[in-house]
């Protein structure tokens, strides 16, 4: 949604920072945990991948902060370097890899995720925060908030057994605020409420679940501390002092910091561009986020979290849908929660610790379902085995291990199937012409999901008010992955009143799209 003026949509925008903020503020202290990290440092990154991060990306409505994906990474570097201020090094040089990465313009890999991959990573954190979130949901708080984990190494089960171990943990008190919230939630979404749907659900939902909360009272016959937001107070300069971390330049030389930098930085920096093209496609506008710009941003983000005390920083999937779902327009949503949390933490730190995190929790387990409706399952199906097989892969490997080896599990399935159906002839470079009247793309014999980088960029360049000619006539092979690249052109056509034509090109929403090379090419739809 392009505009030059940067508050036009302040009231969706801000609504919309404050369910993110209250999502962030556990997130960030629950892998902070994770990450065998001080408590604040989550809440350093997280101030820092909103404010610092979201001023300088230009992703319409990513949200970057500490990264459950991250956390295991982060632990072992930390005991391996054995000082957390050894470690804030290793993050100042994860952001500089980064920043070269981006000069470099290397952001344009994630282009080369195929669709179907990225669709299974979506799927998966959906089924993740269904999974994790239900003990939280029934009052089982052991497991760090926000863990993704699927073995947790500090209760020795994994995502499966705690869940059935908190069926036999469950707390009344809790089982009613998360019934109260996902009652607010559900309520939300029906079309009688679209009047008042400029304020968040989420934020109604948590602010009758602090109200519920004090009727219930505290201890043995309302809600433990364990069920509340737990952050630390901060009621003087000392205790800032103390919360406050800076590096110490003295690791600099040793080998084991340049190790940890370098590979957090590697690793970030795919989770960034992975979240950024799975923003990219939740944008009901469709706009695309300059990947390489991306990479600078969270590279100044890292070196700043690093220099006063903060975790790795990536852009965050979890928030992100957050972020979308409460109805932000730009990136000002993320800003703004950014500021919310540095405000909120220095201000009002013995209010935030009434809110249970049932509701919260609650909040996570509605987006997780909007992440992993059936639906989705089913149109993927019907796009044949060359899209449902790395999809399903991806899904399951993410749920039994963790996100890059469910993502890197998923590309291999996708290569296997491209190599097996287009082994003789590898996608060529599209026809490009352009007259007074119009512009003509030829799509060449071959399209693979290898075209997408190449051919989204042709469409990035065409100007408004165009009229454009996409012409399939002559491909006998067509990936869903550009059909999809079409099917998002067609939104940002509408937008920038460009009239395009389709000659010979499948729609994607119909499952048939990728044609046989014995037979000659299909006819118009």
């Amino acid at each position: 949604m392009r505009s030059k003026k940067p508050f036009k949509y302040l009231k969706e925008d801000f609504s919309a920072s404050i369910v993110v903020f209250l999502v962030a503020l556990p997130l960030c202290l629950g892998i902070a945990l994770a990450s065998d990290a001080p408590l604040f440092s989550g809440i350093i990154s997280g101030i820092i991948g909103g404010i610092i991060v979201g001023m300088v990306s230009k992703s319409p409505l990513s949200v970057s902060g500490p990264a459950a994906g991250l956390a295991t990474i982060v632990a072992v570097h930390i005991q391996d370097i054995g000082s957390f201020q050894g470690f804030l090094l290793a993050v100042i040089i994860a952001g500089i890899f980064q920043i070269i990465l981006g000069i470099l313009r290397l952001g344009v890999i994630a282009n080369f995720f195929p669709s179907a991959v990225i669709k299974g990573m979506l799927v998966s954190i959906g089924l993740l925060l269904i999974l994790k979130q239900l003990p939280h949901a029934m009052g089982y708080d052991v497991e760090a908030f926000g863990s993704e984990e699927f073995i947790n190494m500090a209760t020795y089960q994994n995502t499966f057994t705690a869940l059935l171990t908190a069926i036999n943990h469950i707390d009344e008190n809790v089982i009613i605020i998360s019934m109260v919230c996902l009652a607010i939630l559900i309520l939300w979404e029906q079309p009688f409420m679209k009047k008042i749907k400029t304020i968040p659900g989420g934020l109604v939902a948590v602010i009758l679940s602090v109200l519920v909360s004090m009727l219930l009272g505290e201890g043995s016959l309302g809600l433990e501390k364990k069920h509340l937001v737990n952050i630390p107070v901060i009621d003087s300069w000392n205790d800032l002092n103390k919360i406050i971390i800076f590096p110490d330049f003295s690791f600099l030389w040793e080998e084991k910091i340049w190790i940890a930098g370098l590979t957090i930085g590697f690793v970030a920096s795919l989770e960034t561009l992975l979240s950024i093209e799975a923003s990219d496609k939740l944008d009901p506008h469709k706009r695309e986020t300059p990947l390489s710009r991306e990479l600078i941003a969270q590279g100044i983000g890292n070196i700043s979290s690093g220099l006063i005390g903060g975790l790795p920083i990536t852009a965050v999937i979890v928030r992100t849908s957050v972020n979308i779902e409460s109805g932000a327009k730009t990136k000002l949503s993320t800003i703004l929660h950014g500021i919310l949390l540095l405000i909120c933490v220095m201000c009002i730190p013995h209010i935030l610790n009434r809110i249970p995190l049932a509701s919260l929790a609650t909040i996570l387990l509605f987006t997780g379902y909007k992440l992993a409706k059936p639906k989705i399952f089913k149109e993927t199906y019907k796009q044949g085995w060359n899209q449902f097989t790395p999809f399903i892969v991806t899904v399951i490997v993410v749920l039994f291990s963790d996100l890059l080896k469910g993502i890197a599990s998923g590309v291999l399935i996708s290569g296997f199937f491209i190599l097996r159906d287009n082994y003789k002839n590898f996608s060529t470079i599209n026809d490009f012409k352009q007259t007074d009247t119009s512009i003509t793309i030829r799509l060449a014999d071959q399209m693979t999901f290898l075209n997408k980088a190449r051919f989204r960029e042709v469409l990035q360049r065409i100007p408004e008010d165009s009229h454009v000619i996409i012409d399939g006539s002559h491909c006998r092979y067509l990936d869903f992955d550009v059909i999809e690249v079409i099917d998002e052109f067609k939104q940002t056509a509408a937008y920038k009143d460009i009239t395009l034509e389709l000659i010979n090109i499948p729609d994607a929403n119909k499952g048939k799209f990728i044609l046989d090379l014995r037979k000659p090419p299909f006819h118009d739809n």
